[in-house]
């Protein structure tokens, strides 16, 4: 088992300087494009009653760039567990992970956020006349590039590599296996597409 840094170091040598380099303390010009160009990033928190990551997604564009160091989360209605909200109300820390279909390379930012109810601010990222639920104000403090590596080992833009939704359970099928088969998954499976076209904002 290996507890120390320096047996990490020993292990794998230090990174490269192009591996350092690749991180500044903002967002520049190609970092920028990257977070206008991605549909869904994933949200890293962590707070006194444990960690989360959770994803968030819309049209690309959705996550706003305020300034080379702020950007601007909105979030929309969900099933209220609101876990990365709780972290970053007691632990402003935070990491992003921004995702970029048909591209290898992502981009990752890390920073502290805070959460804001300001109704104009609200009402700037609303779709379809439903303003966001709150929204999330990042201030970065490092950003880069990850290389396109884990997207290539991993082929996941490789549609012929993508799997039929029938390999795996249903949202229903998990719900009534958690409830000790107490569950109508028939039912809820069946309105599952209206329930979520309603209610994605």
């Amino acid at each position: 088992m290996l507890t120390t840094i320096e047996q990490l170091e020993a292990l794998y040598g230090l990174p490269h300087d192009r591996a350092v380099n690749k991180q500044i303390p903002c967002l520049n010009l190609d970092y920028q494009a990257m977070v206008q160009a991605s549909p869904l990033v994933i949200i890293g928190s962590v707070g006194p009653h444990g960690m989360d990551c959770s994803p968030r997604g819309d049209a690309p564009g959705f996550v706003r760039i305020i300034d080379e160091r702020t950007l601007a989360i909105p979030d929309r209605p969900g099933n209220n567990r609101i876990d990365t909200l709780r972290n970053i109300v007691l632990d402003s820390r935070i990491s992003l992970l921004f995702i970029i279909p048909g591209i290898g390379e992502t981009l990752r930012v890390n920073g502290t956020a805070t959460i804001s109810a300001e109704p104009q601010l609200l009402q700037s990222f609303a779709v379809n006349g439903k303003p966001a639920r709150t929204v999330m104000v990042v201030k970065v403090e490092a950003a880069f590039f990850h290389c396109s590596k884990a997207i290539v080992r991993s082929d996941l833009w490789n549609p012929q590599k993508y799997l039929d939704r029938s390999a795996l359970p249903t949202a229903g099928a998990f719900h009534k296996r958690l409830n000790d088969g107490r569950f109508d998954a028939e039912r809820y499976d069946q309105e599952a597409p209206a329930r979520l076209r309603d209610s994605l904002y």
